[in-house]
């Protein structure tokens, strides 16, 4: 049990506050609707719903993909996070397809709603704590890759840089933008069907919010089944590539490989030395190298083959403006 509380501990901070916002949002726009039967805020409140049983899944397995690895399972549990959010996508699904469906029958049937001004309320309330919750996901986002904005530039850098967030707190942007969107979406249809005799705002508001709640689905089951399978890191690849090239005695790189499972990284390398190297410099050489890598941050392995040089080169050097990002990132 300590071991449990511990690994929860290390589980994804923007997963968690979600989880807990999604959670209140979802009982007060649930509350409204009971009230109103109102079919965008009975999107609303299923898009909660969806969202706060989806992280809360993904704050799990995120925790529970920081095992450490087992005599049973050696190469550890960093895939267990892409397979979880294979999991949850599932409930957002099921969700988006409850949504498109009472939408359209509120297009084909429509019908009044009452209770205006709580709906009004509650989905403002909603939208400004779905985008505190998006906020805090940017600024996690840009955590993870060590960069610094303020302002407007969080948005900007965090949109830039979504790539190469960790599949957890990408999920949790990649929902609360939708969420947020979808909250300001429920607001017009509300307004336009009080005001005006187009009832079927609602429902159509729902089934855009529905479309979107889908989009998000296919988007996430893409790249965790990629993790899930064994994703190649071409970035953290080149940037390796680079630091391995700067030791004066590493002659060239034969290959090398990095695999993204989960958020860890595990790094297959092999290099050629000069042949009249003795096997204790070789050591130390490949010792050297090992350190280095795994100071990098999501290295968990690092597996280094030696062979003696041949002359010719198999390493392509990156461009000149690449060389100098991984320069920037170190």
């Amino acid at each position: 049990m300590g071991e449990l509380f511990q690994l929860l501990k290390r589980g994804n901070k923007s997963a968690f506050l979600a989880t807990i916002i999604n959670t209140i949002i979802a009982i007060i726009k649930g509350i409204a609707f009971m009230f109103t039967g109102n079919v965008a805020m009975f999107a609303e409140t299923m898009h909660s719903l969806g969202d706060a049983a989806n992280q809360l899944f993904v704050f799990i397995g995120s925790a529970l993909s920081k095992k450490a690895p087992t005599e049973k399972y050696p190469n550890g549990f960093g895939r267990l996070v892409n397979l979880v959010l294979l999991g949850a996508v599932l409930i957002v699904g099921i969700m988006a397809f409850e949504t498109v469906k009472e939408g359209y029958h509120h297009i084909i049937h429509p019908t009044e709603s009452s209770g205006f001004l709580i709906n009004i309320l509650v989905l403002i309330v909603a939208t400004l704590l779905e985008t505190f919750v998006l906020f805090k996901a940017m600024k996690e986002i840009l955590h993870e890759i060590e960069l610094e904005a303020k302002g407007l530039n969080v948005f900007a850098k965090a949109f830039a840089n979504l790539g190469r967030a960790k599949p957890a707190t990408k999920l949790v942007f990649m929902e609360d933008l939708v969420a947020t969107l979808g909250g300001l979406l429920a607001i017009i249809a509300v307004v336009l069907a009080h005001y005006t005799p187009l009832h079927q705002a609602e429902g159509v508001a729902s089934v855009l919010i529905g479309a979107m709640m889908l989009f998000v689905v296919g988007r996430v089951f893409l790249d965790n089944a990629a993790g899930v399978i064994g994703q190649a890191d071409e970035e953290m690849e080149n940037k390796i590539g680079v630091l391995v090239m700067e030791d004066p005695d590493v002659k060239d790189i034969q290959d090398i490989t990095v695999i993204k499972e989960g958020e860890d990284l595990h790094v297959e390398l092999e290099i050629e030395i000069d042949p009249k190297l003795t096997v204790a410099a070789a050591d130390d050489i490949k010792d050297r190298l090992q350190e280095k890598i795994m100071a990098e941050k999501g290295v968990v392995d690092v597996t280094i083959e030696i062979d003696e040089a041949d002359d010719v080169m198999s390493w392509q050097n990156p461009k000149p403006t690449d060389i100098k990002k991984v320069h920037e990132k170190s």
